[in-house]
């Protein structure tokens, strides 16, 4: 049995004028010690799907189940088992210091400050917390209010944990730090972790697999080198120049690209031009280059665009909007 498994949830929010189905049958199971990335476009349902397993708000139906638990019939003993960092809410108290916060908090869950004070200092070493580990939250600059955020979800030692953009108002070293450390985490301690994010690179980094919603559904679901697989091109950019001196665009070699190769574009920078073409057959370099040269083009660069995770999650969500006729 998996760890958390989500099956035929739906959730529709109504009001006077409008109904919202945020949440459309929706199923999807993560398996202890995974680290998953949930990813959609603003008003996906991710953040409503996180919600209603965390109990926060009330699935019209489904069945939600964590650690066996069934989280509809059961919300106080599965909530035991479930921490969260959620997006724009208020995770900490601002007039308590960072240690203060995640004693609190911890404590909640029952465990206390005598018992939990060496995990609590190696939460604040791992997270670069130790300079403001007595500073009240409300003296911080946003980037250390999200590691305490992040640290006090951490330190209840919950065996599933929801981050809702963990990295938001992190710069670029205290983002590479807080990746490294929920990867420690995770290897070490076999945490579940459920990352929400809008930054691909953080989720291709920490995460093994990534569950992509569209218009309330699951359009994707995939560990990340196989998403990443479909989407692979043999899409080349080519700086070239013309031996004689002349713009490179005067020369014909447009032309003579565009009929063995029409999808090719072009974008003239100074007297260079910029092909940029893709190839069914990666053979056909070879042809490329010889109609390049025949033209007395000179190849300055050659490089091959590589598919990342936001390519790939921009170019699913561009066709299922294409499907939904959105």
């Amino acid at each position: 049995m998996s760890f958390l498994a989500v099956t035929g949830l739906c959730k529709t929010f109504r009001d006077k004028k409008n109904t919202v189905e945020a949440v459309k049958d929706l199923s999807f199971s993560v398996e202890e010690g995974e680290m998953v990335g949930l990813l959609g476009p603003n008003g996906a349902g991710k953040t409503t799907t996180i919600k209603c397993i965390l109990g926060l708000v009330r699935p019209d139906s489904g069945q939600i189940t964590v650690g066996g638990v069934d989280c509809r019939r059961y919300p106080n003993l599965a909530l035991r088992d479930m921490a969260a960092v959620l997006e724009g809410a208020r995770n900490t108290y601002w007039r308590l210091t960072a240690w203060e916060n995640i004693a609190y908090f911890a404590g909640i869950h029952g465990l206390s400050e005598k018992k939990g004070k060496d995990y609590f200092e190696y939460l604040v070493d791992v997270l670069r917390l130790r300079e403001k580990k007595n500073t009240e939250v409300r003296n911080l600059s946003s980037g250390f209010k999200q590691k305490v955020a992040v640290a006090c979800a951490l330190a209840k030692r919950t065996p599933l944990v929801f981050l809702d953009e963990p990295t938001l108002g992190l710069d670029v070293e205290s983002s590479y730090e807080l990746r490294e450390a929920l990867r420690k985490l995770q290897t070490e301690e076999r945490r579940t972790i459920i990352v929400s994010s809008h930054d691909m690179h953080v989720v291709q980094d920490i995460c093994q697999r990534a569950i992509i919603v569209s218009h309330g559904r699951i359009v994707a679901d995939e560990a990340i080198p196989q998403l990443l697989s479909l989407f692979a091109t043999r899409q080349y950019k080519i700086a070239v120049a013309d031996g004689s001196g002349r713009r490179v665009g005067q020369s014909g070699t447009q032309e003579a690209v565009t009929s063995a190769f029409p999808q090719a574009s072009f974008k003239q920078v100074g007297d260079a031009l910029e092909v940029t073409v893709s190839l069914a057959d990666p053979g056909d370099i070879y042809c490329l280059v010889e109609i390049l040269r025949e033209r007395g083009a000179v190849v300055d660069a050659i490089t091959r665009e590589e598919v990342d995770l936001e390519k790939a999650f921009l170019e699913i969500v561009r066709r299922e909007n294409a499907t939904c006729g959105a």
